[in-house]
């Protein structure tokens, strides 16, 4: 079983900035990718960024050079740092987790969201 807990979501005003964290703990052999996705009131989940095991990344469009996706391979640990959040950024944010288990293999796992409010 693997756990996933995202925290540092909070109320945030336009330009401002924030980080969250997501920390994956439980029988993990290796952790492939970790993603960050976000779903707002009404809206479908989105991707909002993904890093590798290697450190390669990708983001979506709307947040590229405001984002950034970083991990510690040591910690199990992935961090969204929010720099210029724009009140379209309000979303409640999950972190994605795809790790391998001695017992199930390969499996995605989610935590349960932290909220992140941009407004002023």
């Amino acid at each position: 079983q693997v756990h996933v807990v995202e925290s540092g979501g909070g109320l945030v005003q336009p330009g401002g900035s924030l980080r969250l964290s997501c920390a994956a703990s439980g029988s993990i052999f290796s952790i492939d990718f970790m993603g960050w996705y976000r779903q707002a009131q009404g809206k479908q989940r989105e991707l909002v960024a993904v890093i590798t095991s290697g450190g390669s990344t990708n983001y979506a469009d709307s947040v590229k050079g405001r984002f950034t996706i970083s991990r510690d391979n040591a910690k199990n640990t992935a961090y969204l740092q929010m720099n210029n959040a724009k009140p379209e950024d309000t979303a409640a944010y999950y972190c994605n987790v795809a790790a391998y288990t001695p017992r199930y293999g390969r499996g995605d796992y989610w935590g349960q969201g932290t909220q992140v409010i941009v407004s002023s």
